[in-house]
């Protein structure tokens, strides 16, 4: 059944063009084909080679419409902003106790924000974390005095975006629950983001292509300005 309905979304989709980003976010949408709310997610191919440091692009950012998806918190620290991440809203708070905690394979988060000085021994877990692309980093915002900041954008629906080894990067854009109209403002912030942080050292073309799609619906490429 599921083949039948890939299908006929697929029939929806010309694969031989490319569409206006308003028009392919909609017809992402439209050709969900899952019965749950699915994930609506943005695909970019760059013209990058992460080897090198200066295109190994990576940062983070708050959609204007959130992700639709609740992330659990866990914040690494110890002495008074502890009170403060229980105060903003953290799900997890804790020092040694937590970290002692994943090491014995605990994993019931999303996402940790930790103070600097907590850094030296959550840096023993990097091979437990690193893989699962857990571990807090400057760049993201996730190691930060700030607690509190740091949780309020999370759970606003800060995403982060990453180039893989091949030059991609993929991020969550919304839910098909999401109007039109959000999925497009969220798409658009996080086009405009990612070409922002188009490294210098890039020759020729930067995005070689740009795609939307939903949870096991067809990509739908997208015309990259």
């Amino acid at each position: 059944m599921a083949g039948k309905k890939y299908r006929e979304a697929l029939a929806k989709v010309d694969r031989s063009k490319t569409y206006d980003y308003k028009e392919a976010v909609a017809l992402a949408k439209e050709t969900s084909t899952t019965k749950f709310d699915a994930s609506i997610e943005a695909s970019f191919v760059l013209n990058v080679d992460p080897r090198q440091a200066e295109q190994n692009i990576r940062g983070a950012m708050v959609l204007p419409h959130g992700t639709g998806k609740s992330q659990r918190v866990l914040v690494i620290t110890q002495g008074a902003p502890e009170e403060e991440a229980k105060n903003a809203g953290a799900d997890y708070v804790g020092g040694t106790d937590m970290i002692e905690k994943i090491q014995g394979g605990w994993f019931d988060f999303d996402i940790i924000v930790a103070t600097p000085d907590m850094m030296g021994q959550l840096g023993k877990l990097g091979k437990v974390l690193g893989p699962k692309g857990l571990m807090p980093n400057p760049k993201t915002g996730t190691v930060t005095q700030n607690v509190a900041q740091a949780i309020d954008e999370i759970k606003k629906g800060k995403v982060e975006y990453r180039v893989d080894k091949d030059g991609n990067i993929n991020v969550l854009i919304g839910k098909s629950s999401f109007t039109d109209e959000q999925l497009q403002e969220n798409f658009k912030a996080l086009y405009d983001q990612i070409a922002k942080v188009r490294p210098q050292t890039v020759k020729g073309a930067y995005m070689k292509s740009v795609t939307v799609s939903s949870t096991m619906g067809p990509g739908v490429r997208v015309t990259v300005e």
